[in-house]
């Protein structure tokens, strides 16, 4: 299929005067997290929540700053994630992807709302308590 990048809005939640980032964001369906790289962190003044052992592809272990939280915006949809400090670019994991409920269209190499829920984010849970209603 080929490299897929989308444009994404990143901001601090607590920082809530320093404007949003647009970047453009390489899509990883095979990694589950948000990777920013350095100059995006200081940028929007991210947290370092703890240090994370992380296996690049080619095999070696890094320890990486784990930052958050972030502010991922797509389309009008939102989620709120933790960000490894890693590589010169960044790259939207399938963990994000999936809370905003984005997918690939493979035919245009887009990333797009889910078409079966295109006006606001769905997702499937399981709950183990009542709320409260009878059925």
């Amino acid at each position: 299929m080929g490299l897929i990048y989308t444009k994404i809005f990143l901001g601090n939640p607590w920082e809530t005067e320093l404007k949003q980032l647009e970047v453009e964001a390489l899509v990883d369906t095979g990694s589950m997290l948000l990777c920013i790289p350095e100059h995006v962190a200081l940028q929007l003044r991210l947290n370092t929540a703890e240090e994370r052992e992380v296996t690049i592809a080619d095999g070696s272990i890094r320890l990486c700053r784990y930052v958050g939280p972030i502010e991922v915006r797509f389309d009008g949809r939102t989620c709120f994630a933790g960000a490894l400090i890693l590589g010169d670019r960044v790259l939207l994991g399938a963990g994000p992807m999936e809370d905003i409920n984005l997918v690939i269209n493979p035919l245009t190499r887009t990333v797009q709302p889910n078409p079966k829920s295109p006006n606001i984010p769905s997702t499937i849970v399981m709950a183990s308590w009542s709320d409260g209603r009878s059925s």
